[in-house]
């Protein structure tokens, strides 16, 4: 089978390589879409500081199991799924209690092991969540980013009829606003300074959407919420910038979450943070319930994921999907690239 290689920043290869046969316990998935996220363009540009090459790529994956190993139940091949692609060690505490997400030894294939950008990938038939008939491959590759939204909103509990700020208007943006608005919030507002990405978030129901180069972002929560402001904002684009709107301008007492990865060290004003007694939170990927809820989300039409997806490449243009990135990162949402294609 055909297996993708990044060998350096910039350098993608490809290499023919025995198509896995499954052991017991594993279940061999015949890979149709993957999702190319900003994590996966930080490796291509050798600014990922958790990655080492060569690396095999692919987290956010759809296919078909093709094969199944001894022991495996609940499954049946030509079954449609998606993996959740955390690989943890079970032993340490957040593992034993649950929170697998925060695993100490964490490792995520496509970064620190083995990604499924391959013809056919064999994967422990735990790690499979299967995905019904009637959503598309395309859709399926999407609920693992979808999933980072669906935790990224639980984080603050049951938001039914509050009012949700959403700083960020990228693909995880779009769908943490899309989310808070499918699981119950009242009114949510989403801010960028892309007008097509603001566009792109009002055609998928999003209530307030405020370009903040021509609104300042408080003036733009009171007059979308009025002077009781947001009861929850969140943090989806991860620079200075937004963070210290959110901590400037929140009601005082409320809640911030930071969904995004900060690519450098922060500069936050933790004097107002304090002083304002505001609640920091944070977010870190996913787990199982929130693979399940964000499918449920999905089949209800509650989230839309096809307005998202900007451009299909087939396999072998794996490295042209991302100059294709790398040249329209203002219009570029969510790039698919083709497996079987």
């Amino acid at each position: 089978m055909l297996q993708q290689v990044m060998t350096a920043p910039k350098q993608i290869a490809f290499q023919e390589i025995p198509t896995p046969v499954p052991k017991p316990g594993e279940v061999l998935i015949r890979m149709m879409k993957i999702g190319v996220c900003g994590s996966d363009i930080h490796v291509y540009h050798g600014k990922h500081p958790f990655t080492t090459y060569p690396v095999t790529q692919g987290h956010e994956v759809s296919g078909q199991i093709a094969a199944m190993g001894e022991g495996v139940t609940g499954l049946h091949i030509g079954q449609k799924v998606t993996v959740e692609p955390q690989v943890v060690c079970g032993q340490c505490y957040p593992c034993r209690h649950g929170r697998y997400n925060l695993c100490e030894k964490l490792k995520v294939m496509g970064f620190q092991t083995t990604g499924m950008a391959s013809e056919y990938f064999a994967v422990s038939a735990e790690k499979v969540t299967p995905l019904p008939d009637e959503l598309s491959f395309d859709e399926g590759a999407m609920i693992e980013p979808l999933a980072v939204a669906v935790h990224a909103v639980r984080r603050a509990g049951d938001v039914t009829g509050m009012k949700i700020a959403v700083l960020g208007a990228g693909p995880i943006g779009n769908l943490v606003a899309q989310t808070a608005k499918g699981m119950g919030a009242d009114q949510v507002m989403i801010t960028d300074v892309s007008d097509l990405r603001l566009s792109l978030a009002k055609s998928c129901g999003v209530d307030h959407c405020v370009n903040t180069r021509n609104q300042d972002f408080g003036e733009a929560l009171v007059s979308a919420f009025g002077s009781d402001k947001a009861d929850v904002i969140f943090d989806c684009a991860g620079n200075n910038i937004t963070i210290n709107q959110a901590i400037a301008c929140a009601r005082k007492g409320s809640t911030l979450i930071l969904v995004a990865v900060f690519a450098d060290l922060g500069q936050v004003d933790l004097a107002v943070l304090n002083d304002h007694e505001l609640d920091l939170n944070t977010s870190m990927m996913y787990r199982h319930p929130d693979y399940v809820e964000a499918i449920e989300l999905v089949g209800a039409g509650k989230v839309k994921l096809a307005p998202l997806m900007s451009k299909t490449f087939p396999f072998r243009d794996y490295q042209k999907a991302y100059e294709y990135i790398d040249a329209n990162r203002e219009t570029t949402m969510k790039v698919l690239i083709d497996v079987q294609g």
